[in-house]
């Protein structure tokens, strides 16, 4: 009965990370788009102040104001304010280097992720659960490919934000012991717009037509990206939620192929497959041995 529940449980995940996979492909094309024309600063504040407008269709139904009601603000402005620099640590190395090579980077999370959710959640890490983060990161390594250890300021700005990012996860998940994960995408907003308004208004310009369409798809985006994330962790632990996430790298680089004709060669392909291995090993429940009843009793 335990191990059907289990097994329920990540299947739920997983559709929740499906859809966080999906908004957060677009979200990085649209990011690119819309950097083009305006700061990354204005970016974020509309994505924040406009994404309040979209959730509220969720907080309306979860039951209003109430819904989002929390003990926990100062934790919801410490993650916030993490993720903010994540984010636009992010943003920024989306206009310097290739999509693949961004996410790819990001990818370095994974590891950082576990690592804090073992020292403050108390989640466990088994062998498995770390051959398979080993395994996706080996296949972002591959994918990068860095030159004799050398790393560029670029990819130190993506790397900053991974560390950022995996500071952001390891609260969130905290945050989804007490609070529901339309109030932690709403105070994501709320907190956002506050911190980002004044760097906003110092370089602020109208968005032209095109400009207002890709802010507006960053902001659809980035809300309910984040609230599918919020969901797949309320139904399985960090440690098997996270890795999902690779799958971000194949589908980013395969968008950058079509739609900036960025390369995709044999090692992505090899990448690729070290990732796809990573989740699949990830998921995969092995039944209990013949003694692990009695060890429960």
């Amino acid at each position: 009965m335990q191990a059907s529940s289990d097994a329920a449980s990540i299947t739920r995940a997983a559709g929740w990370m499906g859809g966080w996979l999906t908004l957060m492909v677009v979200i990085a094309v649209a990011g690119r788009e819309a950097t083009r024309e305006l700061s990354v600063f204005q970016i974020m504040l509309l994505r924040s102040t406009l994404g309040m407008a979209m959730l509220w269709p969720l907080v309306r139904a979860a039951g209003g104001l109430a819904a989002v009601r929390t003990q926990r603000l100062p934790q919801h402005i410490g993650r916030n304010a993490v993720h903010y620099a994540a984010q636009y640590g992010w943003f920024v190395a989306l206009t310097l280097i290739p999509l693949a090579q961004v996410v790819a980077i990001e990818f370095t999370m994974p590891i950082w992720s576990a690592a804090l959710a073992v020292l403050f959640l108390g989640e466990r890490m088994n062998g498995l659960k770390w051959f398979a983060v080993v395994l996706g990161l080996v296949g972002v390594a591959v994918i990068v490919r860095p030159r004799a250890g050398e790393i560029d300021a670029r990819q130190l700005i993506a790397l900053a934000a991974a560390l950022g990012f995996a500071v952001s996860v390891v609260l969130v998940k905290s945050l989804t012991r007490t609070d529901a994960a339309v109030a932690i995408s709403f105070w994501m907003l709320v907190v956002q717009s506050a911190i980002g308004l004044i760097p906003a208004l110092m370089v602020w310009k109208w968005p032209s037509a095109a400009g207002w369409g890709w802010v507006l798809v960053v902001a659809f985006c980035g809300t309910y990206s984040h609230y599918c994330f919020a969901r797949a962790m309320q139904h399985a632990d960090t440690t098997v939620v996270v890795p999902m996430d690779f799958l971000r790298v194949p589908l980013t680089a395969l968008v950058g192929w079509l739609a900036y004709s960025e390369r995709l060669d044999l090692f992505t392909a090899m990448g690729v497959g070290l990732i796809l291995a990573g989740n699949v090993l990830n998921l995969v429940r092995w039944p209990a041995g013949p003694g692990s009843a009695r060890r429960k009793d």
